[in-house]
């Protein structure tokens, strides 16, 4: 059956392990979080020595594995077997390799933990391998994602850290890196190593440890010109064409789509209560204030015009209809919206 990365993390920190499990999808994060978890955790240092393998598709076969898997352990309750990047598996696809893990999975060995990464890949859902490992093994389906969750998954990151973190601070982590949870946790490992516990992770924080500039990044950007400030959104546009590399006009103009985006919706509903709004949109509560001001500065009919500009500049972005560079796509970019 399937469950979640949190589901299968309690169980595990209870000291439960199952025999097989089958991570898969499209987000790696959660598959090398229970990958890990298994390899550091189910064992003893002692007993890795001889009871714990980790095998990489490209270098093994599917066959090799299971035989590997019905092996007993040596001075240990039980043998650890993780195969990373099993998709990379030569004869996953090849039907005597399916129906041999499809009979393997209806009855896994009890004293192996086989842990099976799939990355971007999934069990065929129609065969025989799937059926049985939904009634015999523990499965984890995993998703990418979507935007507006990720500021709440930092939130939640952190806490299990034991560190505390700020709005603005969590906003700008998912402004700047967006759904990649893996170069995010990355980037908050190495920050968290500078600190004790309990520390507030603030902006200024995130921009000295992540290179994140606190003053000129896209967060503050749409910021400027939610507040129609000009100066201020000039002096960004100045800043990212001079630092190409860590501004490219594509993450610009898909982070300001959605950000106009969520003004329509707050147009469309601007007399709901600010919890209401913050669910809608998908952003924390404390940010609604900006969005109502953001609103009032750009009509209903301003913010379609906007959207509008903003598609024909990711065609551009693109290199669809682009007539001039990106710096100055930039530019007209602002000068539009701010006119």
């Amino acid at each position: 059956m399937a469950f979640t990365s949190e589901s299968i993390l309690k169980k595990m920190k209870e000291g439960n392990f199952s025999p097989l499990y089958v991570l898969q999808g499209d987000e790696p994060f959660f598959i090398d979080q229970i990958a890990n978890y298994v390899e550091e955790n189910a064992l003893t240092e002692a007993e890795k020595s001889f009871n714990q393998t980790i095998l990489y598709g490209k270098d093994t076969t599917l066959v090799q594995v299971l035989e590997s898997a019905r092996r007993f352990p040596m001075m240990a309750m039980r043998q650890v077997i993780i195969v990373k990047e099993a998709q990379d598996l030569p004869d996953f696809n090849r039907k005597p390799s399916q129906e041999m893990f499809a009979q393997y999975a209806s009855n896994p060995v009890p004293s192996t933990v086989l842990v099976i990464c799939l990355k971007n890949k999934k069990l065929d859902g129609r065969g025989a391998a799937k059926k049985a490992v939904d009634k015999n093994a523990v499965l984890l389906d995993t998703k990418k994602l979507y935007d507006n969750k990720v500021p709440g998954w930092v939130k939640e990151y952190c806490k299990s850290k034991n560190f505390k973190i700020k709005d603005r601070a969590v906003n700008m982590i998912a402004e700047y890196i967006g759904n990649d949870l893996s170069r995010i946790s990355n980037e908050m490992e190495k920050l968290m190593l500078n600190y004790d516990e309990q520390t507030e992770i603030t902006e200024g924080l995130i921009s000295k440890h992540i290179g994140i500039s606190r003053d000129y990044n896209v967060f503050e950007l749409q910021n400027a010109l939610g507040k129609r400030d000009v100066l201020k959104a000039n002096r960004i546009v100045m800043y990212f064409n001079n630092n190409p590399k860590s501004n490219p006009f594509v993450v610009v103009v898909g982070t300001l789509f959605s950000y106009f985006s969520k003004l329509l919706v707050m147009h469309e509903n601007f007399n709901q209560n600010e919890q209401a709004l913050a669910k809608m949109i998908g952003v924390n509560p404390y940010f609604i204030k900006d969005y109502r001001e953001a609103a009032t500065n750009y009509p209903k009919n301003k913010v379609i015009q906007v959207i509008e500009t903003l598609q024909d500049a990711d065609l551009k972005a693109k290199g669809i209809r682009a007539s001039l560079s990106d710096d100055e796509n930039l530019k007209e970019l602002v000068f539009k919206i701010l006119h």
